[in-house]
């Protein structure tokens, strides 16, 4: 969900760009709003509160809200029901969302979305432009997501890491689960990768995860050697996805599983290592690996036999066989060599 509300912002930032009187609002659930505080193109912030799921007469007044507002011209980057009937209920004359036979008629143009990537953007950001091009003439000014941090921000995150004793030291910022079981690499695996960091440059290590994993963290720990576990910095806990990015920043690299926190450095322009699960279609997502200091690995590079012919529910099904498969001896002197150009 960050990641797609960090790369849907390229449609208000070229809007606002092109057409710089217009008044630009951006949509989306507000535990998201963090990745687009302060966002330089976005005029006003509507938030879709968790509440208006199950509660129908606040999500009614919700839309009745939505149609005071007289928008003229709506984008549906979501292409959801509840998305839809917030596109239905503005009365916009002008509508722009995705193919789909149950819904073209409430959309003044649609277009079918692709899982290939011509560019790399990466077809997920490439989708969204396209959305942003059913309107004639409007240019693409800009196509890389961008955070915009505060000063305070980032010099708040300079002082915790220097009271730490970590002034001018590398630090490398691991993603260290996903959002899922799903999208989570095996923890041995994982905590292989980390002692070969470990072994391999001076850098601290970074963990970042929700509170209610630590119980997954503590058994990747277990998995970890004592050297590496003497390179975790234990108490830099960020208190806010804000404090988050604002310490990302400050980090050589961030490596791990794909996911936001990965769209998050790619914003911030700070190099990734990202590891996909099986199942996510890899060309959606491994944007500005060309241009930009970023590299992914898919078990697609190493063993796409292994999920030739196969639809992503069967993949997801499995992931836990194909996960397996992905062993880190496949790209750890990938990964060490990424590590190394980045912090030695």
């Amino acid at each position: 969900m960050i990641g797609d509300v960090l790369i849907s912002s390229l449609i208000c930032e070229n809007l606002k760009r092109n057409f710089p009187t217009a008044e630009v609002h951006y949509l989306i659930n507000r535990f998201t709003h963090p990745v687009v505080k302060n966002h330089k193109y976005i005029d006003k912030f509507v938030f879709f509160e968790d509440e208006y799921k199950n509660h129908k007469l606040k999500f009614l007044s919700f839309l009745n809200h939505l149609k005071s507002e007289s928008y003229t011209h709506v984008f549906d980057a979501y292409g959801k029901l509840e998305s839809n009937l917030m596109t239905y209920f503005t009365k916009a004359q002008f509508k722009y969302s995705y193919k789909k036979w149950y819904t073209n008629w409430m959309y003044s143009k649609t277009f079918k979305e692709s899982n290939k990537a011509k560019t790399e953007a990466g077809s997920a950001i490439e989708n969204r432009i396209q959305l942003l091009q059913l309107v004639p003439d409007v240019k693409v000014l800009n196509h890389k997501p961008k955070i915009y941090l505060s000063s305070t921000e980032i010099n708040s995150a300079k002082s915790q890491i220097n009271s730490l004793g970590l002034r001018n030291s590398n630090l490398i910022m691991v993603s260290a689960l996903g959002s899922g079981d799903s999208k989570t690499y095996p923890l041995n695996y994982m905590a292989h990768l980390l002692n070969e960091i470990s072994e391999n440059t001076d850098a601290h290590l970074i963990l970042n995860y929700m509170p209610s994993q630590q119980e997954k963290i503590d058994q990747l720990l277990e998995y970890c050697n004592d050297l590496t576990r003497s390179r975790i910095i234990n108490n830099l806990r960020p208190e806010s996805l804000r404090e988050f990015m604002a310490i990302c920043s400050q980090c050589n690299l961030i490596f791990g599983n794909e996911g936001g926190a990965i769209n998050i450095a790619k914003a911030l322009d700070v190099p990734s290592f990202a590891i996909f699960s099986p199942w996510i279609i890899k060309e959606g997502w491994n944007s500005f690996e060309k241009s930009h200091p970023n590299t992914s690995v898919h078990l697609s590079d190493f063993k796409p036999d292994q999920l030739m012919g196969k639809k992503v529910k069967e993949l997801k099904m499995n992931y836990k066989k194909l996960y397996q498969a992905l062993n880190p001896q496949l790209f750890n002197h990938q990964l060490i060599e990424f590590a190394q150009t980045h912090v030695n």
